[in-house]
């Protein structure tokens, strides 16, 4: 899911164009795939790979994710779903050590003004164009 986004002015946490996050099911607050969030006040800005742990977490904080809701158009997710997710529940998971991976590349820079980009690093699951950076 390499397809960028056609909003030029929002960028990944990497500083490059933002990527797809997931379409199956359709993510992001516009429901276009994408962890854009210029002008969504939750900023649904962490793209995330769903986890059995990370779905029971979000449940028992009262943010079900699992159940489908059909008069919103939610499907529920299962684990291994890709979606964009509230920064400040990812997070929340993050520090009770419940968090998701993290798809990098899809994930918007607006989620840097709330979550610090080590703890999105430490549960990247994306490679960078340059591996090697990974080593510093």
């Amino acid at each position: 899911m390499s397809d960028t986004v056609e909003e030029p002015d929002e960028r990944n946490v990497l500083g490059g164009p933002l990527e797809q996050c997931g379409t199956e099911p359709m993510t992001g607050w516009f429901r276009d795939g994408s962890c854009r969030c210029s002008g969504d006040p939750g900023v649904h800005a962490v793209c995330v790979v769903m986890t059995d742990e990370f779905l029971a977490h979000q449940k028992a904080v009262g943010n079900d994710l699992s159940t489908p809701r059909e008069e919103y158009g939610f499907p529920g997710l299962t684990a291994g779903d890709r979606w964009c997710v509230v920064a400040a529940r990812w997070l929340q998971a993050y520090q009770h050590g419940a968090a998701a991976p993290v798809v990098l590349a899809a994930t918007s820079e607006l989620a840097l003004e709330v979550v610090p980009i080590e703890a999105l690093q430490e549960y990247a699951v994306d490679v960078p164009d340059d591996p090697g950076s990974l080593l510093d």
